[in-house]
């Protein structure tokens, strides 16, 4: 049986646009909601999008904004954005494999790899007349751009109605309140959410409103570092069983 010839730039373009279409709207969606809610912060509307392509976090992204109009704490932001992001290390360790061998692209390929990004490029099977690297590389090339496409058409939305927009500082609470509940619902058990609860509002009533958040995330990060290791080692004891 005669393998098939290698396919084209324009059919590599065209398989890995098609693979990235369940990122579009999404995409498109919340990045105009973040765009206005910039604007309502009081940001022109160049600002969000050149927030989003440049830092390209999400949930980071809405937490920067409002960080940006408060007094400025370089030690909160790169603790915040930590422990956020911190999912996308585990991101990195499972397309090792996958990516290896990717050259000068891996760079971008680790830059883009956001939740709906990681999962389309982890589950996709690739024919092997496509260049997988390529396929990769174009599909998170595209879910950048859209999200970089929402903010721009949020911002400028928000430009042309020109007056601030009811509700919109509600953004940020909703949003978190949406992914709290949503990894509630996902949790085996609910250790994680309700010590999270618990070491906030403790911090809050030990520390005050100042350094509560600072104290919160050192707190839950060496948790949730001592679970991770509990349970790597329950599973070598289990793995030499």
């Amino acid at each position: 049986m005669q393998a098939s010839p290698p396919a084209t730039r324009q059919e590599t373009v065209r398989f890995a646009f098609n693979s990235s279409l369940p990122i579009f709207f999404g995409y498109v969606i919340l990045g105009t909601g973040y765009g206005l809610y910039m604007h309502n912060l009081g940001f022109g509307f160049w600002f969000p999008t050149i927030m989003a392509a440049v830092v390209y976090g999400g949930s980071v992204e809405f937490i920067l904004a409002s960080m940006l109009v408060q007094s400025f704490l370089p030690g909160n932001v790169v603790l915040i954005t930590l422990v956020v992001g911190f999912r996308q290390f585990f991101y990195g360790l499972s397309m090792l494999k996958k990516y290896r061998g990717a050259g000068w692209r891996k760079f971008f390929l680790i830059y883009g790899l956001t939740d709906e990004t990681f999962v389309v490029n982890y589950s996709l099977s690739i024919p092997k007349e496509y260049d997988r690297y390529s396929v990769y590389t174009l599909i998170s090339l595209f879910d950048h751009s859209y999200w970089v496409l929402g903010a721009f058409l949020g911002g400028a939305l928000g430009s042309l109605i020109g007056k601030e927009i009811p509700g919109m500082d509600f953004v940020m609470t909703a949003l978190f309140i949406a992914l709290a509940v949503d990894q509630f619902q996902k949790e085996k058990d609910h250790l994680s959410s309700t010590s999270g609860v618990i070491v906030t509002i403790a911090c809050l009533l030990l520390f005050g409103k100042t350094y509560f958040l600072v104290a919160t995330l050192l707190i839950l990060v060496a948790e949730y570092a001592v679970i991770y290791w509990r349970q790597a080692k329950r599973g070598d004891q289990n793995d030499a069983d």
